[in-house]
């Protein structure tokens, strides 16, 4: 049981290998493949060229034997051979078949075999009749016959007949005075003949693939060892990502996927590097403010229970408790939304609503403040009526969170400017305030989550950085768009449009 086992726990091993091992071994596995499959063709085709090469010898050699032939079995006049054929056409077969390691032989019509190379030695005997004790006792069979009076006949098959059991055949006429006398056949063992040749190229393959495989053995673990490099590095900084370390970036060089990938990574971890600053900030200042009122609720209420604060004061302080209980009701919903947009749980209820009028109700509820700071409304006169189909209660969250902040941040005497306008398209409305503007570097930044503009600033210590984040989905959501502009020192100002439908 052990040896399974262990197998079984090499297997695990090699399926949580390293990318460099699983690489390496896909390339090599392929090279491979592809060195068997480039042998096998080599092999097919050198023994296709091998075949077709021997086809021509022979056919040529028996075509030139032919051409002989009837020139040695002309007739006289007489009905005599002009010469006689024996012993100069045994010697050509004997020679032409030695030299090509061929088998011709000279048959009549009827497929026996009259001369043949072995009947050379029996010619040499003085007085003896020429006989071949193997091919006299052989019948070629009458297609093959047939299809060599035809003239150019070649095929590769078995043929029993003459004991081969594949070979090429090649067959020609031979004719006297314009009449076909007999036929010249001859044939060669296709495997004894390719054999050796293609066995000698093999080894020649053989040994030239190994020395490949031993440089490419070296040239693929160094490529792929560089290939894999970045990625091994990649993993290790990604590691330290999910621990929360975000401080460390991956080198990037040349323009491939990879240096892509790197570039994504980089810009991953410097968005998580923000994201995690404005959680801490966020978590920090949500902290603060659910402790600073829910302190002064705390010691208000308990100074009225106890005696401490006088029947006088307890409405002046209530009024304290209530604007906390506000304050902590404004959080708790600006969280809530934040959690439906994430999570996409925020529906539309779209109704056709007069956009001027909800811009009015909303600075008329900062009244106090607004007298208390001396603030000049300009733009109001001007509005007229706009309506335009949106969900009331997100938009006039919209406009709410837009008028606190010019109250907020417009010094004391100074204006909020307030406009709204509408064209086939868009209906746009600009919240506009002096004060002492948004940094030029800071802008761009004012809509991302949990973002403070300038966190030392007394007038911002209340935010929680969702305010415009929160007027930033809820616009997009309405497929809408809203940016910001600024010049320190002098103005800010607030920008967004809905579509008409």
């Amino acid at each position: 049981m052990k040896s399974p086992v262990r197998a079984f726990k090499r297997f695990k091993r090699f399926r949580r290998s390293s990318t460099f091992i699983k690489y390496y071994i896909s390339i090599f596995v392929s090279m491979l493949i592809v060195l068997v499959v480039l042998g096998v063709s080599l092999l097919l085709f050198i023994a296709q060229y091998w075949r077709e090469n021997n086809f021509s010898v022979l056919k040529e050699n028996v075509n030139t034997l032919s051409q002989t032939a009837t020139e040695y079995f002309e007739l006289d006049s007489d009905g005599q051979y002009i010469n006689d054929p024996t012993v100069t056409l045994a010697y050509s077969l004997s020679l032409v078949s030695t030299s090509i390691e061929s088998d011709i032989y000279i048959c009549n019509l009827n497929g026996n075999v009259l001369l043949c190379k072995d009947i050379v030695s029996s010619i040499r005997l003085e007085n003896t009749k020429p006989y071949c004790e193997i091919h006299s006792k052989i019948k070629i069979p009458k297609r093959i016959i047939d299809e060599a009076v035809k003239g150019d006949f070649q095929t590769s098959e078995d043929i029993p007949e003459l004991g081969e059991k594949i070979s090429l055949m090649v067959g020609e006429p031979i004719k006297a005075n314009g009449k076909v006398i007999a036929v010249i056949i001859g044939t060669q063992p296709e495997l004894d003949n390719t054999y050796p040749f293609v066995s000698s190229v093999l080894k020649m393959f053989l040994s030239s693939a190994l020395v490949a495989f031993v440089v490419a053995f070296v040239a693929i673990y160094i490529v792929t060892y560089s290939i894999t490099k970045p990625l091994r590095k990649m993993s290790q900084i990604t590691k330290e990502y999910a621990t929360g370390d975000f401080s460390r970036r991956i080198e990037i060089k040349g323009t491939n996927e990879l240096a892509d990938l790197g570039h994504a990574l980089n810009s991953m971890a410097q968005s998580l590097s923000k994201l995690e600053d404005s959680r801490r900030s966020f978590i920090a200042n949500v902290s603060h403010e659910l402790k600073t009122p829910m302190t002064s609720i705390g010691g208000f209420i308990d100074g009225i229970l106890d005696g401490t604060i006088s029947a006088e004061e307890e409405e002046k302080y209530l009024k304290v408790v209530s604007n906390e209980v506000k304050r902590l009701a404004r959080l708790v919903s600006s969280m809530l939304n934040l959690s439906k947009i994430e999570a996409g749980e925020l529906s539309l209820n779209l109704k056709r609503t007069d956009i001027s009028a909800m811009i009015f109700n909303t600075l008329l509820s900062f009244e106090q403040s607004i007298n208390q700071k001396s603030i000049d409304i300009t733009g109001l006169d001007s509005m007229d009526n706009l309506y335009v189909n949106i969900d009331k209660d997100l938009i006039n969250q919209v406009v709410y969170n837009l008028v606190d902040n010019a109250v907020k941040f417009t010094e004391n005497g100074g204006y909020i400017n307030v406009r709204a306008t509408q064209d086939d398209d868009f209906t746009t409305v600009i919240i506009k305030n002096s004060g002492a503007g948004i940094p030029t570097d800071e802008i761009e930044r004012i809509f991302e989550r949990f973002y403070k503009v300038d966190k030392s600033r007394s007038l911002d210590t209340k935010s929680t950085g969702l305010g415009l984040y929160i007027v930033k989905s809820i616009v997009e959501m309405h497929g809408g768009t809203v940016d910001a502009s600024s010049q320190t020192g002098k103005y800010t100002e607030f920008r967004f449009s809905l579509p008409n439908v």
